[in-house]
């Protein structure tokens, strides 16, 4: 007896039955393990050359190591220190994903729900924010950053994070599907505003804070630019930025590449726990646009 399958999909069980449906069957599922390979072989490839000692990776051009030692990675790991680093790179995540959902998800009800006077403006500015690159403003943000003497603190790369036009924009999409009658209800209560931020948005906004957190915890783990210039030098240097300084040092390549893989295992499996949702979000938003 056949397994039930899922009819929700764009073919269906049935549709398979007409050769034609068949044929672009199986051609998209070519097409996608094509692409699944080509994605994947880079971070295979990554896999299997830090297992290899250093004149296997120079001189021999084979795929597969010779072996398998995973104390490599042990004496790799302890050498750098990197749990030094992890931790580092956790507290700039931590405030990171704080500041992503507070101060955007309040600028997002904000904009939503209050609408004071001039709303309308600040939400074409972050609308029109969205097409300036964040490089070129990363010049007067250091600046702004050394006169406040935030430099070797975390606190510019939290900040960094709460004001994210994009998560502002999800956030506002959000409430505006929030029904008027329960702010309302929570003001004849007398509650605040704020109060009703707290107390009633944010409760209710868990699915949308489950997806600003996933992307708030990739930016800040993978962020270089702002970390690199921020703390430089100082005993909270993250794991992108020792990365990069230990490029810089006489370290062999296979060294270098089991590091590289200690950096990147975090967001796959944050990835790899949460994709079925990151895919919901994206197509609920591209449904609604």
């Amino acid at each position: 007896m056949a397994k039930e399958l899922n009819n929700n999909g764009v073919i269906q069980f049935s549709d398979l039955n007409d050769k034609k449906v068949m044929a672009i069957y199986i051609i998209m599922l070519i097409a996608g393990l094509i692409i699944s390979f080509l994605v994947l072989t880079p971070f295979i490839y990554l896999i299997l050359s830090s297992f290899k000692d250093v004149r296997e990776f120079i001189t021999e051009s084979t795929i597969f190591p010779k072996s398998y030692d995973f104390k490599k990675f042990i004496v790799t790991w302890n050498n750098l220190n990197f749990l030094h680093y992890f931790r580092n790179s956790l507290i700039a995540v931590f405030g990171s994903v704080v500041s992503a959902v507070f101060f955007n998800g309040l600028l997002g009800y904000t904009l939503s729900k209050i609408k004071p006077k001039g709303s309308r403006l600040v939400f074409a500015l972050v609308l029109w924010s969205l097409l300036i690159p964040s490089t070129t403003s990363i010049v007067p943000l250091f600046v702004n950053i050394a006169r406040l003497n935030l430099t070797g603190t975390f606190i510019p790369i939290w900040l960094s994070i709460g004001a994210n036009a994009f998560f502002v924009i999800v956030f506002k999409n959000f409430f505006d599907d929030l029904p008027d009658s329960l702010v309302e209800a929570a003001m004849i209560d007398g509650l605040n505003n704020f109060a009703i931020f707290i107390k009633i948005a944010i409760p209710l906004s868990k699915a949308i804070i489950t997806v600003i957190t996933i992307f708030a915890i990739n930016n800040a783990w993978s962020d270089f630019l702002l970390p690199y210039l921020t703390l430089r030098g100082s005993n909270f240097e993250t794991v992108m930025v020792r990365l990069f300084n230990f490029r810089n040092s006489a370290s062999t390549e296979v060294v270098i590449l089991q590091a590289v893989l200690f950096s990147i295992v975090p967001p796959v499996i944050l990835f790899l726990i949460f994709q079925k949702r990151i895919t919901q979000i994206s197509i609920a938003g591209g449904i609604k646009g």
